[in-house]
């Protein structure tokens, strides 16, 4: 059964491909892949008219939380997908999750359906906390994961090719958008619950990798900003669009204008 709480730390670094490949073959003595092998993560992410969440998340705050619906492959509305909650307290992540159908997840988040259990209660609360939360963003990546081979809490994954879209913010077909990153580089993420192994220290050292901070989701609203900035206004978020039948290089920080432009509409 999928882990469905969590409290870790998660350290980010941009690498290239050369050291990719180079940490990879460090890491065939200490790691296994994940058993459900290569895939392409798909999230919508909720957000308030205003941008609340991604505002919050750029200014780096004690705490600070995000609210996702999450599959690793194409979902339809009758399918079963992730529901989460992601927060950060100095430094710490927690997450809370569950598994709905996507349209039931999609209610409980718009207050239309009653939650059940104590992690659905959690994240229908979080949700009431922000008016007019709708779905705001789709981003996707292919990701490779792994665990070590004597702590399965420890793992480390590669995301590439990370991606966006703020129009068909469906979970069905396909996971095009556009793309953030380099084609050459890799985010990778540790995860763990206490210190990293020394060996990993040792390479990252030996390599001068040092961690950096990337938001995935909030790179993607920066570069909506921007393209708004561009071409003029895009769509309002909208909760009754979401409802309507579905159809069939890295950087390490955001860019600050785009975010400011997050914080004037407020």
């Amino acid at each position: 059964m999928p882990q469905m709480v969590f409290k870790r730390y998660e350290i980010k670094y941009q690498l290239t491909e050369d050291q990719r490949a180079r940490l990879e073959r460090v890491m065939e003595t200490h790691m296994r892949p994940d058993e459900y092998g290569p895939s392409t993560v798909r999230n919508v992410y909720y957000d308030t008219p205003t941008y609340l969440l991604a505002r919050r998340s750029a200014e780096h705050p004690y705490y600070k939380e995000k609210i996702r619906v999450r599959s690793y492959a194409p979902a339809e509305s009758d399918t079963p997908v992730f529901l989460e909650l992601k927060k950060k307290c100095d430094g710490v992540v927690y997450k809370r999750r569950c598994t709905l159908a996507l349209q039931d997840a999609d209610a409980l988040l718009g207050g239309t359906r009653a939650p059940e259990g104590q992690i659905e209660r959690e994240i229908a609360f979080a949700a009431s906390r922000y008016k007019g939360l709708a779905p705001a963003m789709m981003v996707a990546y292919d990701r490779e994961a792994f665990y070590a081979r004597d702590d399965h809490e420890f793992r480390m994954t590669f995301d590439r090719a990370i991606r966006c879209r703020c129009a068909d913010l469906s979970l069905a077909g396909s996971s095009q958008g556009h793309v953030l990153t380099p084609a050459d580089q890799s985010l990778l993420e540790v995860k763990c619950a206490a210190g990293m192994p020394l060996w990993l220290v040792d390479f990252l050292s030996a390599e001068g990798i040092y961690k950096g901070r990337f938001s995935k989701y909030g790179a993607a609203v920066a570069w909506r900003l921007e393209r708004e900035r561009a071409f003029g206004s895009l769509p309002a978020l909208s909760r009754t669009k979401r409802q309507a039948p579905r159809p069939e290089g890295i950087r390490i920080a955001t860019r600050p204008t785009a975010l400011a432009r997050v914080a004037a509409i407020a």
